[in-house]
Formats: structure tokens, sequence, C-alpha cells
């Protein structure tokens, strides 16, 4: 009995898992994308409604969301060039622009994403808003956000089989294990994702930027630039428990000229 069980458990392991762009990492994932999409966009506008303001500065939106629209469309463009495409299946692209001072930005499942002013002052450029964008695309494109709620399900009940209990039966828990996954604080912040997601994030996004014709020798200054922001103060929300700052430098350091080599052309094949 214990090893049929266990079979079973192994085989529905297989079955949900799924592959993340490029990296080729396996991960679990046993919600049904529309369904994380789906609680991610009621999270998504729950928090933009309670935010201070949404930022009526409509040059700095305008120019976050250039930035951003050029490296969706280039991603797009490469993933349905690759046989890829159907992994994009429901994303419905959202940026905003948060009138805060935290130093900040975040994404959800579905292209949810959001920046705080705070955090524009370091990007500093085109290139350091794309820094930043195309880690947060990262985040939605691997899906993390449902990789976490995945685990959470199974931490917490303990079975795969819970799942459709869950989500038919206990909406409340769907949303509590949601917000735990997506982040969602009583500041309603994302709090950042495990350090494997963040540097997974670090490395698609610099392939991301390339592709869209951002420098992505950027990446490696704009974090120089946070890290030197936080002057041994409390350090940003968005450096809690990202990777130790000269271990990201330094990947993204070794990272950039793959993605040159790899991306760096007009035709992303």
């Amino acid at each position: 009995m214990i090893k049929r069980v266990v079979t079973l458990i192994l085989v529905f392991i297989l079955a949900a898992c799924s592959t993340v762009p490029i990296t080729g990492r396996r991960q679990l994932t046993i919600i049904p994308a529309a369904q994380m999409m789906s609680l991610a966009n009621d999270q998504y506008r729950q928090v933009i409604s309670q935010s201070n303001t949404v930022s009526g500065n409509n040059s700095e939106v305008q120019r976050l969301r250039g930035v951003g629209n050029r490296i969706i469309a280039a991603v797009e463009e490469y993933m349905q060039a690759n046989g890829m495409g159907a992994q994009l299946e429901g994303y419905n692209w959202e940026i905003n622009l948060i009138q805060d001072d935290q130093v900040n930005a975040w994404a959800m499942p579905g292209g949810k994403i959001a920046f705080y002013t705070g955090i524009m002052p370091i990007c500093d450029t085109d290139d350091g808003i794309a820094v930043v964008m195309s880690h947060e695309i990262a985040h939605a494109i691997a899906g993390h956000g449902g990789e976490r709620m995945s685990q959470g399900i199974l931490a917490q009940f303990g079975s795969a089989v819970a799942v459709e209990v869950l989500l038919a039966e206990k909406p409340a828990a769907t949303r509590n294990l949601a917000a735990t996954a997506l982040g969602i604080g009583s500041q309603l912040g994302m709090l950042a994702y495990s350090r494997l997601h963040e540097s997974e994030a670090d490395e698609l996004g610099l392939y991301f930027m390339t592709m869209a014709g951002y420098d992505p020798y950027e990446g490696s200054r704009f974090w120089e630039r946070m890290s030197a922001m936080s002057g041994g103060a409390a350090p940003p929300k968005i450096l809690s428990t990202h990777p130790p700052s000269a271990e990201r430098v330094a990947n993204l350091e070794r990272l950039a000229p793959i993605a040159v080599e790899k991306f760096g052309n007009s035709n992303n094949n």
C-alpha cells in the first residue's frame, strides 16, 4: 500500500512539473495557470486600489511603459519563434507606477507589474529601467508565483489532492495562500522571492533586455548603485532576501557577455 502511495505521489509530481523557459529548470506547479492569473489579478487590483496613489506623472509613466512594452514585445517574439508561445497564453500585461518613496518593484503571474517612484532615480536611464523591468518580467514568465503557491499548498496540506478542494471549496484559504505566495503584506508591498528565483530572474532578465536592444552590462552597474545607496543602513526592501550584492554583481558581470552572444541580434532566434 505504501509503495503504491509513493508511486502515485511521484507520478503526480512528474505530471505537475513544468519547465522554465531558457534556463530549463524543472519546477512544481500544481495550480492551473488560469487560476493563478485570476488570483494574481485580484491581488493586483487590491494593491493598486489601496496604494496611496498611482503616479500622475504621465511622462514618467509613459517612459516606464515604453521600456516595458519594448521588452515584452521582444520576449513574446522570441518565445513564439522558439515554440514556447503557448506558455504566454492568458497573459495580460499591465504596468503601473505607484507614487511612493519605496525603492521597490514587483511582478505577479500573468504580467501584472508595479514600480514605485522611489526606484526611478536609481534606475536613472532607460537601460537602468530595463534592468529592473526585465527582472520583473522574468519573474512573471518563469511562473515563480505559481511555483511558490504550489510549494505552500503541499507544505500546509501535505497532499496535492487538496488542490481541487482548496480551489473549489475554500476560497478564503486560497486567497490567503495566494497573498502569501505573491508576497502581499500589511503594507501592500511585495516580499522578495527566494534567492533561487531572484538569481533565475537576474539571468533571464539580462537575456530579455538584450533581446530588446538594451545594454546588459547595465545590470551589474544598477545593482552597484543599489548597494551603494544603502550605505550600511537598513537595505531597501527590494534587497531584503536577494542574493548578496557582491555575489549578484559578479554573476551579472559573468552573464552579460553570454547575453550579448546569445541574444544580441535582431533575429532573437
